[in-house]
């Protein structure tokens, strides 16, 4: 059992009031095409729609704020392969304090370059995500900083919960909610969010086959250490983060594995279909989306579009690629 609080609907809606556009009220809209060719109602939430392309803005502005206004945080420490180090370093600088972020030793370019363009301090430091959050943990306490933690922290995970709230807001009834899952703070978060307002909603995290943690944790109900080597760097995890694999051991109902070569040509039919650029671990609600499209037929359907900060090779790639449906 976590010793940290456990995320609440009404601190969620809390988190909402401390979010403003384009963090908030990101786009949902009907897709013609993919609900026809799965045979559904299909609506797609769209995070890629803000400063950094990603749903992550939300968990760090409202764990900073929060911070800010409790704790008197003059510093900002935090590990990322990417995104949540945007959101973090971004939050950091509107409100002008120091920002670091510890990145794995080979990170993704894109990412890394916005980070830095968002004035925060690089630390690229081992072999995968974990192994830098270890290391970004010893920087923070050594510093007395704070450290925004992507998992384990209730601030962020109701931060990325607004996702789900903004869903479950939108609609009188939900048959299913597919959504991204690296280290499982949105899957948590959101199905917090939907399970209170709508509570027969099918809630299914998709992650990426190299990096089977989280699923192989779910599916033992219990936290499992294993590689991760995804393209997908937004669904890479190793060691579950505690709190994060409890909440979505409490509210996801089920859990999809699918190959890198099939979320890149999830990517590419985003561009194709909805001229939706998403990065692989973006459009893996798609992507398990495919793979159980008989299970949704005649359903009402969200994929939730977790960020579009798409590399060149990857681009690339997609294109290159077939597309999914």
């Amino acid at each position: 059992m976590s010793k940290v609080r456990i995320p609440t609907l009404a601190g969620i809606r809390d988190a909402a009031t401390l979010l403003a556009a384009p963090f908030a009220s990101t786009p949902l809209m009907r897709s013609v095409h993919l609900s026809k060719a799965l045979d559904a109602d299909v609506w797609l939430k769209v995070e890629s729609t803000n400063t950094i392309a990603s749903f992550k803005s939300r968990g760090a502005t409202v764990a900073i704020t929060r911070a800010i206004s409790g704790r008197g945080v003059t510093e900002i420490v935090t590990s990322s392969t990417g995104n949540h180090g945007q959101g973090v370093a971004l939050a950091s600088q509107q409100r002008g304090i120091p920002c670091h972020v510890f990145m794995p030793a080979d990170p993704n370019p894109v990412k890394l370059a916005m980070i830095e363009s968002l004035g925060a301090s690089v630390h690229k430091v081992g072999h995968d995500l974990d192994f830098a959050k270890a290391q970004a943990l010893i920087f923070a306490a050594d510093r007395g900083a704070y450290f925004v933690d992507d998992g384990e922290d209730p601030d962020v995970m109701e931060g990325a919960g607004t996702v789900g709230l903004e869903i479950a807001e939108a609609f009188a009834s939900i048959d299913r909610v597919l959504i991204p899952m690296g280290s499982g703070n949105l899957a948590g978060g959101c199905a917090t969010a939907l399970k209170a307002i709508h509570p027969l909603a099918r809630i299914t995290a998709v992650q990426s086959s190299q990096s089977p943690a989280m699923a192989e944790s779910f599916a033992r109900k219990t936290a499992v250490e294993l590689p991760a080597h995804s393209l997908a760097d937004g669904l890479e995890c190793r060691v579950p983060a505690e709190l994060a694999l409890e909440r979505v051991l409490a509210l996801v109902d089920d859990v999809l594995l699918v190959d890198d070569e099939v979320l890149l040509r999830a990517c590419h039919t985003l561009l194709e279909l909805q001229h939706l650029v998403a990065e692989p671990a973006g459009a893996a609600s798609l992507a398990g989306a495919a793979s159980i499209r008989a299970e949704l037929a005649g359903q009402t359907v969200v994929l939730v579009i977790s960020g579009g900060n798409l590399t060149p090779a990857h681009m690339a790639a997609a294109i290159a690629g077939e597309r999914l449906i």
